[in-house]
């Protein structure tokens, strides 16, 4: 697109970029209107736009709206050049920001931070459609560890794949392709069954560990198994070392930047990671276009409902 073929790789070069608030305006506008200006109540595409460009007017239902309105920044205060830098640290740090170093960079309160930080990450949302080919499948569990804990404030029976203080993530990386997280409520094979046939196109091979929950999936998909009680890690091509380097760079994000994850905020978390894995080999302003489009294309989230 006309405008938007710069280059800008490093830090100096996006805000060389995206020097002001109105270059900022224009490079959103022209990704969230690409396919013609639209109401974001009514949807109708005949729109007027006020004098000094920055309102608009909707033909239809005659209410009036912002470039911003029905998106992810919401109807906030905050100038686009701060979100569009906030952005910028969220997929460049390959294990993430935390609110507080964001509020630093950006110049904003660590409240403001974490609202910002958690709006962009709606927009991270992984897509719905069906991994194919090989299928690598693995599980994590996050939360704190019993034995850091006070001895009079451990709970018990908690070692292993418990879910009394630790928080279940299913994951699939399709070999060449996506990865995908899910928070899920439990491991038990009814449940893993579920996500797997609605994500994994019949025909895929599936390789996982020898958790019991998968004893059954071989009925559906080619399934092989690694044996990492019995030492083993990889047999010829079946392995799952892919999703646990997923897992490896999620945990090191975990303890080394962010600390805690709250069971209610976690997809948000894992939505965010998945998102940089599954980018990672692309150039940074095709990155940078694709999120602000989908910034841009996601309804917004209110400070109550993240905090409800």
């Amino acid at each position: 697109m006309k405008g938007m073929e710069t280059r800008f790789e490093t830090l100096i070069g996006f805000l060389g970029k995206f020097k002001d608030e109105e270059t900022c305006r224009d490079f959103f506008e022209k990704l969230r209107f690409r396919n013609g200006a639209y109401c974001p109540h009514c949807g109708l595409m005949h729109v007027y736009r006020f004098k000094g460009g920055k309102r608009f007017r909707c033909a239809g239902c005659r209410q009036d709206f912002t470039i911003i309105t029905g998106t992810v920044f919401g109807e906030s205060k905050i100038p686009l050049r701060k979100w569009f830098i906030a952005i910028y640290l969220l997929t460049t740090n390959h294990k993430g920001i935390s609110s507080v170093q964001l509020a630093k960079q950006v110049g904003v309160t660590q409240k403001t931070a974490w609202f910002m930080d958690h709006r962009i990450r709606k927009a991270m949302k992984q897509s719905n459609g069906q991994l194919s080919g090989i299928i690598e499948i693995d599980e994590t569990y996050v939360g704190g560890k019993e034995r850091n804990k006070h001895a009079a404030l451990r709970t018990r029976g908690t070692q292993g794949r418990s879910v009394k203080t630790k928080t279940p993530v299913f994951g699939m990386l399709q070999r060449g392709g996506e990865m995908r997280a899910k928070v899920v409520n439990d491991v038990r094979m009814v449940t893993l069954e579920k996500y797997i046939v609605e994500s994994v196109r019949i025909g895929s091979t599936l390789y996982s560990d020898e958790l019991n929950s998968y004893d059954r999936i071989g009925k559906l998909f080619p399934h092989e198994r690694i044996r990492h009680a019995q030492g083993e890690y990889v047999r010829g091509s079946v392995h799952s070392n892919g999703a646990e380097s997923f897992w490896a760079l999620f945990k090191r994000g975990y303890i080394g930047i962010y600390h805690f994850m709250s069971a209610k905020h976690l997809q948000r978390y894992v939505d965010e990671f998945a998102y940089r894995f599954n980018t990672n080999e692309r150039e940074f302003q095709g990155v940078f276009g694709d999120l602000v489009h989908k910034v841009a294309t996601t309804r917004g989230l209110p400070y109550k409902v993240l905090k409800a």
